[in-house]
């Protein structure tokens, strides 16, 4: 058995999460997959309005809470956002994920590991944790070999460590 790879990002204030939110969506392209997780008020809807922002998404983005998915168009390809708090993964089964997950779109999804079972294999998994006023400590784990080279290249770019 392998051991999961872990990257590290430390942000001090917004503009360290801007930072690195828009190097990752630079590396962003059609059928990749984020899953956003941590404490309520983390910023996980913060990460992904700027992403979003990245990919020329023009809209204003906000979390999904009530509505589970949200599609935005950027300027190359969609931006499927979602947020599975309130779901179950029975639910999330229903809604026909993959359809996203495997579409010509970028998914971000936040909460989850509330629908493990159900994410792809292959995504880079991002843990937020709240670390005072404005600090954020960051955890990415790529899974699979695009976003294994993702995150080697945002070290090879001194981003993360």
């Amino acid at each position: 058995m392998t051991k999961q790879m872990v990257y590290r990002f430390q942000a001090n204030g917004q503009e360290d999460t801007e930072i690195l939110a828009q190097e990752l969506a630079a590396l962003f392209e059609k059928g990749a997959v984020l899953t956003l997780d941590g404490d309520l008020g983390a910023g996980k809807t913060t990460f992904s309005q700027i992403a979003a922002r990245s990919i020329g998404v023009k809209d204003i983005v906000n979390s999904p809470t009530f509505t589970i998915i949200k599609e935005y168009q950027g300027s190359q390809f969609p931006l499927y956002h979602m947020d599975v708090y309130r779901i179950t993964e029975l639910e999330a089964e229903e809604l026909g994920l993959d359809e996203y997950f495997y579409g010509e779109g970028v998914t971000i999804i936040e909460w989850a590991s509330r629908i493990e079972t159900l994410l792809p294999s292959e995504r880079l998994s991002i843990y937020i944790e709240n670390m005072g006023p404005e600090e954020r400590s960051f955890q990415l784990m790529p899974f699979g070999a695009r976003y294994i080279n993702w995150c080697d290249a945002l070290k090879e770019k001194k981003i993360i460590v």
